[in-house]
């Protein structure tokens, strides 16, 4: 893997809407590992599950001899069979969403399941790196609703894949290339769904350190209600 200087930050807020926050996130710097949780529902489940599945994943992936898609899997899996028992348990749902950038020796990894976020900026152009499993995100690709409808919001509280599905389903695994000068956004949706493209655009484009930037985020989704808690990590690349 080509070295290259990163420079990370986190941050997190709990908004006006909930009397705790739900999000989760984990960060160490080198060899990037980052990792974002956000809990389905504001009850104990939801805690719990945003909990034991970041420590499962980081857990597994601390102890992996080598980290490549397989055991990224295998991490998310066993975040799955550590949070589906809780909801049983607890008998009350219990799931989060579960989103991360691991370096290896031969580049970095996005792991994804549910509706958190990564975001790229790269010689302007800001793209939606991951997918949101929800049904909002198939209505909206398949033309079922227009975006902006009734249905679209309710369906964007409906995932088809998250830490906890009596299913355990798997995770989306892709590499990515990171160049000097891209900013990676990760974000639970209590940023997406409160900050638009064009404002996410100039915050990340700021030549600004990424605490900085992350302050920044934070900010704005208060002012634009805080109704959801609202976590960003921001990754630099020198």
């Amino acid at each position: 893997m080509r070295s290259h200087s990163i420079d990370v930050a986190v941050g997190s807020d709990v908004g006006k809407r909930y009397s705790a926050n739900f999000d989760v996130s984990y960060l160490r710097e080198q060899p990037l590992l980052a990792v974002l949780a956000d809990g389905m529902g504001d009850g104990p489940g939801s805690a719990a599950a945003g909990r034991t599945a970041v420590e499962t994943f980081v857990g597994h992936v601390a102890r992996a001899a080598e980290v490549g898609p397989d055991q990224l899997r295998a991490a998310v899996a066993a975040a799955q069979g550590r949070v589906i028992p809780i909801g049983r348990e607890l008998q009350t749902l219990a799931g989060c969403t579960l989103t991360a950038i691991v370096g290896a020796p031969q580049g970095f990894w996005v792991v994804q399941i549910g509706d958190s976020r990564v975001y790229r900026l790269r010689a302007g152009l800001l793209e939606l790196l991951t997918t949101d499993h929800t049904m909002a995100w198939l209505g909206a690709v398949h033309g079922w609703y227009p975006f902006d409808s009734p249905q679209a919001a309710a369906a964007r509280y409906q995932l088809t894949r998250y830490i906890g599905h009596g299913g355990a389903p798997e995770p989306d695994v892709f590499s990515v290339t990171m160049q000097p000068g891209d900013r990676y956004l990760m974000c639970t949706d209590g940023v997406s769904d409160q900050i638009g493209y064009n404002d996410l655009l100039a915050y990340l484009g700021r030549e600004t350190k990424p605490q900085a930037v992350v302050g920044e985020l934070l900010a704005a989704c208060d002012r634009a209600g805080g109704s959801d808690n609202a976590t960003a990590i921001v990754i630099r690349v020198g």
